[in-house]
C-alpha cells in the first residue's frame, strides 16, 4: 500500500508534547527545527495532558486503563519521566487543568465525580470537591477567578465550582453527551460540545445562562479558542473535519476537511481521518490537531485556516501539551 508520509514545513517556537495512546509514549517535537528531540515511554494509556503554570512539568492522566489511579509527570527541562504518582483511595483521574499555583493540577475523578487538587511535588491531595453530578469528565479554570467548570457526561450538565470555598455554586443543564469544554480568554463564556446532539452549548459565565446552541459536525470532541478569543475551533471526529466559529457572531465561518475524506485514493494515501484533540500555539499563529487514525498531527494556519503542515507520530495520537 502507498502511504503519504507526513511533511513538516513550517518554523515556529517551542516544543510540542504529543501523547500517543496505543504506542504509550510521549513524543517531544521541536517546532522550529522540525525534529523529534525525545521519545518518552509512559507505559500507560493516556489521552489528557497539561503543562503546569511554571512550565516545568507536563502532567498526564491515565483514563481508560486498568491502573487508572496513576498520574505521570514529565520534566520539561530534561524531557524525561520525572515521577509516577499513585493516587490513593482508588481515584480514577481523567480531565486535568493547570492550577493557578506552581506544582499543582486540578484533576477530575470520573467515577467518584470529584474535582481534586493535586500537589505534584508532595504527591498530596490538597482539595476534594464533589461535582454533585454523574460521569464528570473534563475541566477548565477561569482565567482570572477561582472558578472551575466541569463537564458531566451522564448528567448532561456543567458543574461550577468555587475553588476558594470548595463547593459547587451552580449546576447548568445543557445537553446530552457533554464532552469538550473551553473558556474564552476574557472568561466571559464557556463553550461545551455535545457528542450525542452534535452541538455546542454556549454559557454566559456571569449569569450562568445558556445564551446559544450551535450545530456542529458529527461527534464534536474537543474545542479551543484562538488566543485573541475571536475564533473557536472544534474537531468533529467521525466527520473528519474542523469547524471554525466566530465567537462574536456565533456563526460558522469555515469547515476544514482533513485529507482522506473525499475519495478512495485519498483514503489510501492519508487514511480515514479522525481528529480528536486540539491545541493552539501561545503565539496564536497555529493550531495543532491530533488525527488519531492517520498517526499524525495536522498543523493549521490561524490566519487562513488552511492546513500548512503535518507531523508524524506514534500510534493513535491524542493529548497535546506545549512548552516554550
Amino acid at each position: 500500500m502507498i502511504v503519504r508520509l507526513p511533511s513538516y514545513t513550517i518554523k515556529t517556537s517551542g516544543k510540542l508534547y504529543i501523547v500517543s495512546k496505543v504506542s504509550k509514549d510521549v513524543q517531544v517535537f521541536n517546532l522550529f527545527t522540525g525534529k523529534e528531540i525525545a521519545e518518552i515511554p509512559i507505559d500507560m494509556l493516556s489521552h489528557e495532558a497539561i503543562t503546569t503554570v511554571d512550565k516545568n512539568s507536563v502532567v498526564l492522566t491515565n483514563y481508560g486503563a486498568t491502573d487508572g489511579n496513576v498520574i505521570k509527570v514529565i520534566n520539561t527541562k530534561t524531557n524525561k519521566l520525572k515521577k509516577t504518582v499513585g493516587l490513593k483511595e482508588d481515584i480514577l483521574a481523567n480531565g486535568i487543568a493547570a492550577y493557578p499555583e506552581p506544582n499543582k493540577v486540578a484533576v477530575v475523578d470520573y467515577v467518584r465525580n470529584t474535582l481534586f487538587v493535586l500537589n505534584i511535588e508532595t504527591d498530596s491531595i490538597e482539595k476534594q470537591i464533589p461535582t454533585q453530578q454523574k460521569k464528570s469528565h473534563l475541566v477548565v479554570i477561569h482565567p482570572t477567578k477561582p472558578i472551575a467548570y466541569i463537564t458531566n457526561i451522564n448528567s448532561g450538565s456543567v458543574s461550577v465550582i468555587d475553588l476558594n470555598n470548595n463547593k459547587v455554586i451552580k449546576i447548568i443543564f445543557c445537553g446530552l453527551g457533554r464532552k469538550g469544554i473551553d473558556i474564552t480568554p476574557d472568561g466571559s463564556e464557556i463553550w461545551v460540545t455535545n457528542t450525542k446532539e452534535n452541538s455546542i452549548t454556549i454559557i454566559n459565565t456571569s449569569t450562568y445562562k445558556v445564551v446559544d446552541t450551535l450545530k456542529t459536525g458529527d461527534e464534536p470532541l474537543k474545542l479551543k479558542f484562538s488566543k485573541d478569543g475571536r475564533y473557536c475551533l472544534v474537531v468533529n471526529a467521525i466527520e473528519g473535519t474542523i469547524s471554525v466559529y466566530n465567537q462574536q457572531s456565533k456563526k460558522k465561518i469555515k469547515t476544514i476537511v482533513l485529507h482522506g475524506k473525499t475519495t478512495l485514493l485519498e483514503r489510501i494515501l492519508y487514511h480515514t481521518p479522525r481528529p480528536v484533540n486540539i491545541l493552539i500555539h501561545p503565539n496564536g499563529l497555529y493550531a495543532f490537531v491530533s488525527n488519531s487514525n492517520a498517526n499524525k498531527i495536522v498543523v493549521i494556519d490561524m490566519k487562513t485556516f488552511n492546513i500548512v503542515s503535518t507531523i508524524g507520530t506514534g500510534k493513535v495520537p491524542d493529548a497535546l501539551a506545549f512548552v516554550e
